[in-house]
């Protein structure tokens, strides 16, 4: 674990000139390889790497798929980021908790499944860009096919079997620019973005009136950017708002392009989503939750409020489910894990994979 994090992978779509997967992802390769995995990099992007390495069964078997991501976002407001400290069990520093002793627990759990004797193959999957459009793993699901998946995001050793989607969604009101001096001429672009915002309001507090679910709650909808004008002394012809809606299970991205087209009502100007991310939720009857949470003695069944890539191995038709270490501090300037907690995660992959693979 401490060896990952001492590795800068701060994601470059975050900030500008950050180090990106090369490094760690080189040092994963290598590790897996010594390992005795077949191993595999791939540039998923200009200076973004993926490593799979399969610890290869013998043939006839089912094969489980176990995820993490290399990526961390930033380090502002850290003293010392990647210097690892261990103290009273924990393991200090940037991605200790997301997610890097993750990846280190399914690394060592595919390197036990090598010569273990299964059947089925274990692929260890380590991605790029999870914290911002999880290319790593969209690449992954497109590519590998695998008859069950754990994404190991933490949950304090915690059984999730859902979680929340996410889109990203603009509305942009049109004026006419004109002289201050003449509002016989203007029509104020930014005024009438205030009745889309109280809209945008309402759709949030209706939201909360729904039903909820039963492990996620309810969806919402919030503002995130706005911008508009050109100078005090003109009327502003557009006006753009940028907002995210957070979605559940059976809410798709033609539910939310509908509800911005209705937050514009009959102004003029545009609506639209510009990226989607669909909700998760396996089916508890499926053979990795039982046999996730008998390996783990059975822990309590969550649905986390975030998203994670679990979705997309979801949507490729593999039975997924998420469940990872201790910790506390992921994206704050104080992050850290529990090392036992990391340890057993590994141990509960490891004891899964040979019951699921053999």
């Amino acid at each position: 674990m401490a060896d990952l994090v001492r590795i800068d992978s701060v994601n470059p779509d975050l900030v500008a000139e950050a180090a990106g997967e090369e490094e760690i992802a080189r040092f994963v390769a290598a590790w897996l390889k010594d390992a005795g995995l077949e191993v595999e990099t791939e540039e998923i992007a200009p200076g973004r790497f993926n490593v799979v390495g399969i610890a290869r069964g013998s043939g006839g078997g089912r094969s489980l798929l176990l995820n993490a991501h290399m990526d961390t976002v930033g380090v502002a407001g850290m003293e010392t980021p990647f210097e690892p400290r261990s103290e009273n069990g924990r393991l200090y520093g940037r991605g200790a908790y997301d997610m890097k002793a993750s990846l280190a627990a399914i690394m060592l759990a595919g390197a036990e499944a090598v010569g273990a004797g299964l059947r089925g193959d274990v692929i260890v999957t380590a991605v790029c860009d999870e914290e911002v459009g999880s290319i790593g793993s969209e690449a992954v699901a497109g590519r590998y096919e695998a008859d069950a998946a754990i994404v190991s995001e933490p949950t304090e050793e915690r059984l999730a079997v859902a979680h929340r989607g996410f889109a990203w969604f603009e509305v942009e009101t049109a004026g006419t620019a004109a002289h201050g001096s003449r509002p016989d001429l203007g029509e104020d672009a930014i005024v009438r973005m205030g009745h889309v915002l109280v809209g945008l309001e309402a759709l949030d507090a209706a939201l909360r009136e729904r039903p909820a679910h039963r492990l996620l709650g309810w969806g919402s909808a919030h503002a995130s950017l706005i911008e508009g004008g050109t100078e005090l002394s003109t009327y502003p012809d557009h006006c753009l708002l940028r907002g995210e809606r957070r979605t559940l299970p059976g809410e798709t991205q033609a539910d939310v392009e509908r509800e911005a087209r209705e937050l514009l009502g009959d102004l003029r100007g545009d609506a639209r989503v510009t990226f989607f991310r669909e909700p998760f939720e396996v089916d508890e009857g499926e053979e990795i939750v039982s046999l996730v949470s008998r390996h783990a003695g059975r822990p309590e069944i969550i649905g986390v409020p975030y998203w994670a890539d679990s979705a997309l191995f979801a949507a490729a038709g593999i039975p997924t489910i998420v469940f990872g270490p201790k910790g506390e501090g992921a994206h704050a300037a104080v992050e850290w894990v529990d090392a036992a907690s990391a340890q057993r995660c590994a141990e509960i992959y490891a004891a899964v994979a040979a019951g699921f693979c053999a």
